[in-house]
């Protein structure tokens, strides 16, 4: 069944949360260096969908709906993402859940997840950790170890796309809106690169 999110300047009939990145040129394909070093022939460009207010919050809200059943009748205190890739759907989890965000940012020079901003873990807290897309779980295991190391617990995580199609371990239950079994290769074995296809990274994070 078709759903109906209104957004300026005409409703738009979403089918599937693939379907919204079709439509807005995020799922592409070519040659591409994911943020775990891995390459690929596709990629999802989730800044694209998540440009649009609605999309973002209709995301957001289904994301929240398969978080709910993971918590199994306990509250969370708040939503935490890796910048950049998870600051808007995180914050749209956290809107689904009427708590706060608190987002962890990577220094620089270290390549290590802070947090930074006057943001603070508090001991005893229990949170989720949300991403855009999950291919390792790299990040997401970041984000966690972060949280707990300051005595906070993580309840489960979720993310819009799991590429790794339910394989990736972040170490506490997860979901996603799609699951895909998209092949990534190691760059010594990767055909692209055998084939002299230009690489192009265009996730945010330092592989």
């Amino acid at each position: 069944m078709a759903l109906l999110i209104c957004w300026y300047p005409a409703p738009v009939t979403v089918t599937s949360t693939l379907a919204l990145f079709e439509k807005t040129g995020a799922y592409l394909r070519g040659h591409f260096r994911l943020t775990s070093g891995l390459h690929s022939g596709e990629y999802l460009q989730c800044a694209k969908v998540l440009a649009y207010p609605a999309y973002a919050e209709y995301l957001g809200a289904q994301l929240a709906e398969r978080l709910r059943p993971l918590l199994k009748g306990q509250t969370i205190d708040f939503i935490s993402a890796p910048a950049m890739g998870g600051l808007i759907i995180g914050h749209e989890v956290a809107r689904a859940f009427g708590v706060p965000f608190w987002f962890t940012e990577r220094d620089t020079a270290t390549n290590e997840m802070t947090l930074r901003r006057g943001f603070e873990f508090k001991p005893g807290q229990r949170a989720i950790v949300v991403e855009d897309v999950v291919t390792t779980g790299g990040s997401t295991r970041e984000v966690i170890k972060l949280i707990v190391n300051s005595g906070a617990e993580v309840l489960s995580a979720g993310s819009i796309i799991d590429r790794s199609n339910g394989n990736a371990d972040v170490g506490v239950p997860r979901v996603s809106l799609e699951q895909l079994d998209v092949i990534s290769y190691n760059p010594d074995e990767c055909p692209f690169c055998r084939e002299g296809k230009p690489l192009v990274k265009p996730g945010s994070r330092r592989a």
